[in-house]
């Protein structure tokens, strides 16, 4: 069983964890506890496992989201920091989006206060109180069999709608959009009967050609459309049909319509079951030519016309940023990859691009760097048989992934194996488990600040292992049987191995490993990085060219304290191109979605403070998601005098906010800040802002 319900002692309470995907979260009570397992029946909201404990109090360390349902699950009230609400004596159930889903059904009189950081919901009288706790881990439900024939495709890409658990506007929220079933190639087409098929409401046409279906995949999965073959790309609804191709390619017009309407499907689920404040709901309302309370009782059908009538340059500078662009070739194997993809709503491209004008390297700095041959040789150059390239589009999404031969620019190496590799993970060490291994004495400088880094949260477990001058054996053990979940490697590499006392470690030497996520900060470590996410990691981020050390130990402190705050490998890297001097050479291999740890209360982010003097500051936020707030997720910061909830990834515009209120919020929440464009580290009590 995934979730679990431990009595603490120390601290009095409950520990709720996750066991595939190392999430945990503790809830205080005034006196000790025995939890009950009990069978998940009587709620309203689908959990995996509940228990009951008896108690007068429940406190807990983190400001998550909190929304109160009547006992249809109706929601009653969304709470913000600072606000307090009664519960009555009937069936409530308050839900908190934390980095375990957490329902409580209560029936007693109490209330409920949201501080800063912290949550605490008191009753009159001690009473039962029955937790129930989702996973965020989701797991496909079948396997589709395919042959590669594009009608017996297009019908196994027609089922991948069988995941989404309602058609409502709620889908818009991740926990009603299940993965999508595997597909696999074969001799015959095999869709198991536990795969529902779409109802036929929704079809659409697109050209008979493999890279138009694989494009097509995400919208025909969002809007449970079954995918036909024809000349003419059309959209069919009872309603009405829409030209696919009348004004942009095909690529680009199925990504506009798949971003349309989850986005209009976001502002309308606000009338809906969970009803909130929303951001970009408050920047658009009064441009908007329908209601929205009317628009969310309409049928998909209606929902999608109406949509349609809204200019698409109108909504797409309030739309969230969207995660994931995959750039795929039109193979048959490539279907393979689809269900991974379309779990992220993930916009597919061809793998269009150019080669790059000029290879990245080291520049004109001199001193030492990180390949075997200890200094910069500006002669040397990449392999002859590198083959680079520069996707036609980069700047659509977070992460563009590029699934081709080549070596990509401006894009990540994915590899299906990464994704795999995910699905297989079982139950994982109760603490994260975290190889250092430095293999250069002169590079202690970058281990001894990660010391400081990884780890350093006191609600969440954390084992370092530091290894020094690591031969060759030594490290394959510890890739082969440390089941580690981060690995970063300081030291030198080459395209054949990490340099090793004794010689050098080629992983693709080795037949598996247990290993999560790594960063490989040395010199042209891409191959080792590939060679990895191959063999068992999910994802990790490697060099292609030189890097110089110093410029290395900025880049690897960064990356670590991006890690260790739950921003997954797309994010950080990206932050941290933009704010160090982490460069072009370094590129994320395998999944980018894949992370180290958990965040605090909701999707991870940083916060944008622009500052006059002894003015007031302009505030604001930049989210980004994570495989438990993926896209449609609504978050916001906790700082009182700010409305910011709002749709992840996302950035919220500037708000006024008093400079103590701001010093207060940093004093209890570590976010990275973004001050005047310059990034710095909020670490605890005393932010460097006011110093």
């Amino acid at each position: 069983m995934t979730i679990e319900f431990t009595e603490t002692a120390d601290e009095t309470g409950l520990e709720v964890y996750d066991s595939i995907e190392q999430r945990r979260l503790h809830i205080g009570t005034p006196s000790p506890v025995s939890p009950a397992v009990l069978e998940p029946d009587r709620f309203r909201f689908p959990i995996d496992k509940k228990c009951a404990i008896e108690t007068d109090a429940l406190v807990f360390d983190q400001s998550y989201s909190v929304t109160v349902h009547n006992s249809t699950g109706q929601t009653e009230t969304s709470l913000d920091a600072g606000e307090t609400v009664r519960l009555e004596e009937r069936t409530q159930f308050v839900g908190l989006s934390g980095p375990i889903r957490l329902y409580c059904r209560i029936d007693a009189a109490g209330t409920i206060d949201i501080g800063l950081t912290s949550i605490r919901i008191t009753f009159d009288e001690a009473t039962d109180v029955e937790v129930g706790a989702r996973s965020p881990h989701d797991r496909p439900a079948a396997t589709i069999t395919t042959p590669p024939d594009i009608e017996s495709m297009m019908e196994a890409v027609s089922a991948l709608p069988s995941a989404l658990k309602t058609t409502s506007p709620e889908r818009t929220w991740p926990t009603l959009r299940g993965h999508p079933p595997l597909i696999e190639l074969g001799d015959r087409l095999r869709i198991p009967d536990t795969v529902d098929r779409p109802d036929d409401d929704m079809i659409l046409t697109v050209p008979p050609e493999r890279s138009a279906l694989y494009q097509a995949a995400p919208l025909g999965f969002f809007l449970g459309a079954t995918i036909r073959p024809g000349r003419e790309p059309t959209l069919e609804t009872p309603r009405f049909e829409h030209p696919l191709t009348a004004e942009h390619s095909f690529e680009d017009a199925v990504a506009r319509l798949l971003k349309r309407f989850f986005f209009l499907d976001c502002l309308t689920r606000t009338e809906g079951f969970y009803r909130y404040e929303l951001h970009e709901r408050q920047l658009l309302e009064d441009e908007l030519p329908y209601d929205l309370a009317e628009m969310y009782a309409a049928d998909l059908s209606e929902r999608l016309d109406r949509y349609l009538d809204i200019p698409y340059d109108q909504l797409a500078s309030h739309m969230p940023r969207w995660p994931l662009t995959a750039h795929v070739p039109a193979e048959p194997d490539t279907i393979e990859l689809l269900p991974f993809i379309v779990n992220e709503l993930g916009v597919v491209r061809d793998v269009g691009g150019k080669p790059p004008k000029t290879v990245p390297d080291s520049g004109n700095a001199a001193g030492l760097v990180r390949s075997v041959s200890r200094t910069r040789d500006s002669s040397r150059t990449p392999q002859p048989d590198r083959s680079f390239v520069v996707p036609d589009i980069t700047d659509e999404s977070v992460e563009h992934a590029w699934f081709g031969d080549d070596i990509p620019q401006q894009a990540s190496k994915a590899t299906l194996e990464a994704y795999r590799n995910q699905l297989a993970r079982d139950a994982r060490n109760e603490s994260t488990e975290i190889l250092l291994v430095c293999n250069d004495a002169r590079m202690l400088g970058e281990h001894d600040a990660l010391g400081n880094v990884y780890g350093n949260r006191e609600a969440l477990p954390f084992e370092i292992h530091s290894e020094f001058g690591v031969d060759t054996d030594r490290l394959a053990d510890l890739l082969t049987d440390g089941s580690y979940d981060f690995f970063h490697y300081i030291g030198h590499a080459t395209e054949d191995g990490l340099r090793c006392p004794d010689g050098e470690l080629d992983v693709r030497s080795l037949e598996s490993v247990d290993l999560g996520v790594f960063f490989l900060n040395a010199c042209r470590s891409y191959e080792q990085g590939l060679a990895l996410t191959r063999r068992g990691a999910f994802g990790g981020v490697s060099t292609y060219a030189d890097i110089v050390n110093d410029r290395a130990v900025e880049a690897g402190e960064t990356m670590a304290r991006l890690l260790n705050r739950g921003f997954p490998l797309r994010a950080a890297l990206e932050i941290a191109r933009t704010h160090s001097s982490l460069g072009k050479q370094y590129l994320i291999v395998g999944d980018g979605s894949a992370d180290i740890a958990q965040s605090d209360g909701g999707a991870p982010m940083i916060v944008d403070l622009e500052r006059d003097g002894d003015e007031p500051f302009d505030f604001a936020v930049q989210s980004y998601s994570t495989k438990e707030f993926k896209l449609g997720t609504a978050t916001e910061s906790t700082l009182p005098t700010v409305a910011d909830r709002h749709l992840s990834p996302g950035r919220t515009s500037f708000s006024r906010a008093d400079k103590d209120d701001v010093r207060e919020y940093l004093i209890w929440n570590e976010v990275p800040i973004r001050v005047d464009s310059e990034l710095l580290w909020n670490d605890g009590i005393g932010s460097p802002i006011f110093e």
